[in-house]
């Protein structure tokens, strides 16, 4: 091939997500790669919260259709973004190495959780993580909050929030860390990540010649631990409609693995922590699920959607 297309978001963390893997590719093989805009439904609508109209493939959807179309070869997803099936003609190629899944808070006045004040205003569109921090602090008040990172940025610092809950991956990819006075980085002991949080996952056509190029970027371990996170939310049927949060991590031959679920204001939740030899690793995140569904998983999912 003389040329592949990235089909992207316009966002800056989707161009430089494309941008960085655009670069590997064309340093690896030699070729020209060039990036394709489009816009998604999750980019358009911003007033409402992703649990409501629809989730996961709001960000994907008009990239897969323009793949489909023949306007580009593959995309770049946040892989937490990405729904668990993909459409017939389709594949997540490859999944490249992980950067840092916890969760971070970025505050201009407080330099953690616990030096917020009384009913301070959180901005998270996240149900996973509203759920988690109303365990640790229920007097918090959690407000929905949409857009991309330096819009969510822009808000707080006009006051609009005492604090913002971004992915700590994006953050570091866009090298904004030193964006507001403070950040703050969630132990996954306090904050359960997202599934895949911090991975990028490359979909591409289901054509062999392009597979093969995509290969070089798939990355072992990070396949090994959202392999695992994925399949738990695979078997539960959950996504971003519900509060679910999953992670694995992969250190020396063992991998500890940490998950829950609830009600998104905090009130129920089952919550498990559990090491695992690496090769453990090919069926337990369905393992793990029929365990959540044996405590009552599903009843309290269905609660949870009830509730958004």
């Amino acid at each position: 091939m003389k040329e592949l297309i990235i089909a992207t978001r316009k966002s800056q963390l989707a161009l430089w997500q494309s941008e960085f893997i655009a670069d590997f590719l064309e340093k690896t093989h030699h070729i020209k790669v060039r990036l394709e805009g489009f816009k998604t439904k999750g980019d358009v609508i911003l007033d409402t919260p992703l649990a409501k109209i629809g989730g996961k493939g709001l960000f994907t959807k008009e990239l897969e259709e323009s793949m489909l179309r023949g306007e580009a070869h593959l995309a770049v997803h946040s892989l937490k973004d990405v729904p668990s099936f993909f459409p017939k003609g389709l594949k997540l190629a490859a999944i490249s190495k992980r950067e840092q899944s916890n969760d971070a808070m970025l505050s201009q006045n407080y330099e953690n959780l616990q030096a917020l004040p009384k009913g301070a205003k959180i901005g998270t569109t996240s149900l996973r993580r509203k759920m988690q921090l109303l365990t640790l602090r229920s007097d918090l008040n959690i407000i929905s909050l949409r857009g991309n990172v330096n819009s969510r940025i822009e808000k707080l610092k006009k006051g609009e929030f005492d604090a913002i809950i971004l992915a700590q991956a994006g953050i570091k990819r866009l090298g904004l860390d030193k964006a507001v006075k403070f950040l703050y980085t969630f132990s996954k002991d306090e904050l359960i990540p997202a599934a895949a949080q911090g991975a990028l996952g490359i979909e591409s056509l289901d054509k062999k010649e392009i597979l093969d190029l995509l290969e070089c970027l798939q990355d072992k371990n990070a396949y090994i631990e959202t392999k695992i996170e994925r399949d738990f939310i695979k078997t539960l049927e959950g996504g971003c409609q519900v509060p679910i949060g999953i992670n694995a991590e992969l250190k020396d031959d063992f991998i500890f693995v940490r998950a829950v679920l609830g009600l998104p204001d905090g009130s129920e939740f089952i919550k498990e922590k559990s090491k695992i030899k690496k090769n453990e690793f090919e069926d337990y995140g369905e393992k793990l699920a029929k365990i959540f569904i044996e405590k009552g998983a599903k009843d309290l999912l269905k609660r949870a959607e009830k509730m958004i």
